[in-house]
């Protein structure tokens, strides 16, 4: 196989690449970490199981009687006593048995396919959920790439283990010991001959233990990173086109891809060197079977019979050696898997649910920040002693340069993160002391960003309330503007929008995001930089239909749109995570301090334009 050629990252700015979060994980091989993974193979424990377990015994054990009847009875009994009916009687026999270990065979091959494909079901689902319960601190730190690797490729790696592994390391097992027990009952001195290799084969096979395992958890690190790339390439085409980065983008692929044909090709080859190093071990074994024995039947302390019924348990007695050799490198694979599906696993939220929490039932929406400090991390800090009451159904505008902690206050509203210091209240109650989902279902959320899932229109609609009806769907799209352009469409609501609403317009992708958080019906509305992506036309569409639905309601909206926050309640304005102004549009003009500035400048960029 020829060697791909290995690519230097020669373009700077195709480092942010360069992931570091998906490092290689340094644990030892235990067979704790085994049992866990076992636990998945529980449910399953009572019926699939034990039936596929009884079917591999029936098999096995057909395979281990024949070489004996063949050896003892018909080459000792029945032609050396030339007795013509008892060889009869035993094809007959064998012929029976062969038939028996057939039907064996394909119910465990069905069984173990039916239980294998359960448990990498139920292995998904779990990782999966539990990855949509970590907070977003967790998503901060780990591009979407590495994440589907670890739910996809390393669940995958296991199937194998699963569907078939387990079953065959125990039928090897068995198979290993029955051979042994029945060569050492047919001739004690002849069966340790042959097997005075294994203590060198298990001493070096050892050796090789760690490097094959931590060769192979390269392989699941280099394969994190070209999908990250993939996913980080595809979806940022556009961007790679309009600057011409296409060659750049592609030198940097062949880079990852060589990286990740190295691992393969490391991992691969350390791996190889177990099926040699048996049939080696076969070799000599074979050597000493010849010489000893035949020594042993001139001698006449074996027969015929029993040398060749050694002679044909050596070929099986290698071959379970030989494929446990391949399952522990396969369990090496499912280790290095299984290690970074845990390392998720194991990762708990940062926002934690107390067990003791309150439901908080009919949210008024009166939000309470006292003497708030956060930071994302030690050397970032984005909120200084933040104290602030935006009373119920008010609707306050966050306003000040980026990186000032607008969106960082909309993010401790929604508790997707927990203030370092200071509390966060709605209604009196600290948000740290209630249930997340009674908090989150009572506020909608609308994004710069916006995202539409695949489906149709209706379905990305009623996301925000699945039991919504048709008729409620309808009239939320109504209420901002969108019913105009979806009945415009070919299939008007049950028009397919594509893998994040292609078809759509920007502006119409952010009217599809308001009708779904107004279909909520919060209590708490948080608009942050909503407008952003509307023409201005569209704007005042909105901006009319805010004003009708944000009564009642508490509203917090981030814009750098000025004009669409003239009419709030509160304006506050920040600056390095500190307030330096508040109070409405009049007395912060009358105040001419930064928020007149902000305004004046606005003005004069609209002006020159």
């Amino acid at each position: 196989m020829a060697k791909a050629p290995k690519q230097e990252y020669k373009s700077p700015h195709l480092q942010r690449f360069k992931y570091t979060q998906d490092q290689a994980i340094e644990k030892q091989f235990n067979w704790k970490q085994m049992g866990r993974m076992l636990q998945y193979v529980k449910p399953y424990s009572k019926r699939l199981l034990p039936a596929a377990i009884i079917a591999m015994l029936v098999s096995t054990i057909v395979r281990l009687i024949v070489p004996v009847l063949i050896g003892k009875v018909a080459i000792d009994l029945a032609i050396k006593g030339e007795d013509p009916n008892l060889l009869i009687q035993l094809v007959v026999g064998i012929s029976i048995l062969y038939v028996l270990s057939f039907v064996g065979n394909t119910l465990r091959i069905r069984w173990v396919n039916i239980l294998g494909q359960n448990v990498i079901y139920d292995l998904r689902k779990h990782l999966f959920s539990h990855v949509q319960r970590l907070s977003h601190k967790f998503f901060d730190n780990r591009s979407a790439g590495s994440i589907l690797v670890r739910i996809m490729n390393d669940i995958n790696s296991l199937q194998e283990l699963f569907t078939n592994g387990i079953i065959n390391l125990l039928m090897d097992v068995v198979t290993l010991i029955g051979i042994i027990v029945i060569l050492l009952v047919l001739s004690p001195k002849l069966a340790l001959a042959i097997m005075i290799i294994l203590p060198i084969m298990f001493f070096i096979s050892t050796k090789l233990r760690r490097n094959i395992r931590r060769s192979w958890q390269d392989v699941r690190i280099q394969q994190s990173r070209l999908n990250s790339h993939l996913n980080e390439s595809i979806q940022g085409i556009r961007i790679t086109q309009s600057f011409s980065q296409e060659n750049e983008n592609t030198e940097y692929f062949d880079g990852v891809n060589s990286d990740n044909f190295e691992s393969w090709r490391n991992a691969t080859k350390k791996s190889a060197m177990f099926r040699p190093f048996v049939e080696m071990s076969n070799a000599v074994g074979t050597v000493i079977l010849i010489s000893y024995g035949a020594f042993l039947i001139i001698n006449g302390q074996i027969t015929v019979g029993t040398f060749v019924t050694f002679s044909t348990f050596l070929g099986m007695f290698w071959e379970p050696i030989s494929r446990l050799g391949q399952m522990y490198n396969q369990l090496l694979m499912a280790m290095a898997a299984s290690e970074r599906i845990f390392e998720f696993l194991d990762e708990e939220p940062n926002v934690e649910e107390r067990k003791d929490a309150i439901e908080l039932k009919d949210m008024k929406g009166h939000i309470d920040f006292d003497h708030v400090r956060f930071s994302y991390d030690e050397d970032r800090v984005a909120l200084h002693d933040i104290s602030l009451e935006i009373k119920q159904g008010q609707t306050v505008a966050l306003v000040g340069h980026t990186g000032s902690g607008k969106s960082t206050i909309a993010n401790l509203i929604s508790r997707f993160y927990d203030p370092t210091n200071g509390s966060v209240k709605i209604d009196g109650h600290d948000l740290r002391d209630v249930k997340l989902n009674s908090v989150r279902q009572q506020i909608s959320v609308v994004l710069q960003d916006t995202f539409i899932f695949s489906g149709t229109i209706m379905e990305n609609i009623r996301f925000g309330r699945p039991d919504a009806t048709d008729e409620e769907v309808i009239e939320s799209a109504k209420v901002v503007g969108a019913d105009d352009f979806i009945q415009r469409l070919a299939n008007g609501y049950e028009t397919e929008v594509e893998e994040r609403g292609n078809i759509l317009s920007a502006g119409e992708r952010q009217l599809l995001s308001f009708a779904r958080a107004l279909l909520a019906d919060p209590k708490i509305l948080i608009l942050d930089e909503a407008t952003s992506s509307i023409d201005t036309e569209t704007e005042v569409k909105i901006q009319e239909a805010l004003n009708r639905l944000l009564k009642g309601r508490t509203a917090i909206i981030i814009a750098h749109r000025l004009s669409t926050i003239r009419d709030s309640d509160n304006i506050i304005v920040l600056e390095h995570g500190r307030i330096l102004e508040q109070g409405n549009h009049s007395e912060l003009m009358e105040l001419k301090g930064e928020y007149f500035d902000l305004v004046k400048t606005q003005f004069q960029m609209l002006d020159a334009m």
